[in-house]
C-alpha cells in the first residue's frame, strides 16, 4: 500500500455521496472551535490527549476520522459537556460506510487491516499509505496520470488518511515497517513536504507500539529486492500477505506463499538498521534536507 498504489482510493460512487466527509468536516470545525474557546493551541491539545499534533490538525480539517475514544477524552479536556459524546454514534455509523466504499477487490484487505492483530510492511519504491502525511498523499495523487480532478484527489486523500486509525487503536496491533533509504530522500511534493514526511516517520517510529527500520543503501542486495509487500494477521484468521506489481493487486492467502513472504520479512528486518539507528538516520536526513 504505497505511493504507486491508488486502487484503494478509486471511487465507486460520486464523491461524498454517503455524507461521511461532510460529517467529519463539521465535527472537525466543532473541535477547533472548542479548542480555541479553551485557549489551547493544537500542540497543547495533542499533548493533553496523548496524540500527535498532526492528528489534531488533520481532524480539524476533516481529513482524519476522530475515533470514539478520542472524542470521549476531548469532550472532557475541552469541557464540551457531552457535545462531542453525542456525535459518537454517528461517527461509528459513518466509519462503517467508509469501510464499504472501497472497490470490491480491496474490501477484503481493508476489512482485515481494520481488525488486524499484527501488521508488517516493507516500503520499497513508495511511502506506505499508513505513513503518508496529508501533503505527501495529495502530491502523489496530483501527479497521477491520467490527471485526476480536484474532487477526486480530495476523496482519495481522505480515503487514504482514514486508514491510519490503526495507530490509535487500543489494544494496539503489533506494527512494524521496513523502509528503503530512498524513501527518506525522494522529495515528493517538494522540500517542505518531504521534511514534514520525515517528521512523520520520526513520530510514528517513536510510538511504543511501532518499530520502524530503514534498509540502508550500504546493505546492497537484500532479501526483498522484488518490491513492497504487507503481512497481516487478522483476528481469528491465518496470516495473509498483500503486494502489487505494476498496479495489479495480489491478496495472498495460500499458507505456503504467506510463509515464504513472512520469512522474507524476517530476513530483511535482520538486514535493516536497528530501530534506534534508523531514527538517527532519519533525523540526520531531516537535518540535511533543505
Amino acid at each position: 500500500m504505497n505511493d504507486l498504489a491508488d486502487h484503494e482510493e478509486r471511487p465507486e460512487r460520486p464523491v461524498e455521496a454517503d455524507g461521511t466527509a461532510h460529517l467529519f468536516r463539521a465535527l472537525g470545525k466543532q473541535i477547533k472551535a472548542l479548542r480555541e474557546a479553551a485557549g489551547l493551541h493544537q500542540k497543547e491539545l495533542a499533548a493533553r490527549l496523548n496524540v500527535g499534533e498532526d492528528l489534531i490538525g488533520a481532524i480539524e480539517r476533516g481529513v482524519r476520522t476522530p475515533q470514539p475514544d478520542l472524542l470521549e477524552r476531548a469532550d472532557k479536556v475541552l469541557g464540551a459537556r457531552g457535545v462531542l459524546l453525542a456525535a459518537i454514534p454517528e461517527v461509528k455509523e459513518a466509519q462503517k460506510r467508509v469501510r464499504t466504499r472501497h472497490p470490491d477487490w480491496f474490501r477484503s484487505y481493508a476489512a482485515a487491516e481494520a481488525v488486524t492483530q499484527a501488521l508488517h510492511e516493507y516500503g520499497h519504491q513508495g511511502v506506505p499509505g499508513l505513513l503518508q502525511t496529508e501533503a505527501h498523499a495529495r502530491a502523489v495523487f496530483t501527479q497521477r496520470r491520467p490527471l485526476l480532478d480536484e474532487a477526486t484527489i480530495e476523496k482519495r486523500v481522505l480515503d487514504r488518511l482514514s486508514r491510519q486509525h490503526v495507530f490509535e487503536r487500543w489494544p494496539s496491533p503489533t506494527v512494524s515497517f521496513v523502509l528503503d533509504q530512498n524513501l527518506l530522500e525522494r522529495r515528493v511534493g517538494g522540500t517542505e513536504v518531504q521534511r514534514e514526511q520525515l517528521r512523520r516517520f520520526l513520530h510514528i517510529g517513536r510510538l511504543r507500539t511501532v518499530e520502524l527500520q530503514v534498509m540502508p543503501y550500504a546493505r546492497g542486495a537484500h532479501a526483498a529486492m522484488d518490491g513492497s509487500f504487507t503481512l497481516l494477521h487478522p483476528k481469528g484468521r491465518q496470516q495473509i500477505a498483500y503486494h502489487e506489481a505494476y498496479g495489479r493487486p495480489h491478496l495472498i492467502t495460500d499458507p505456503v506463499e504467506v510463509r515464504i513472504m513472512s520469512e522474507r520479512y524476517g530476513t530483511i528486518r535482520g538486514q535493516a538498521l536497528a530501530p534506534d539507528e534508523s531514527l538517527a538516520l532519519i533525523e540526520k536526513t531531516l537535518g540535511e534536507t533543505r
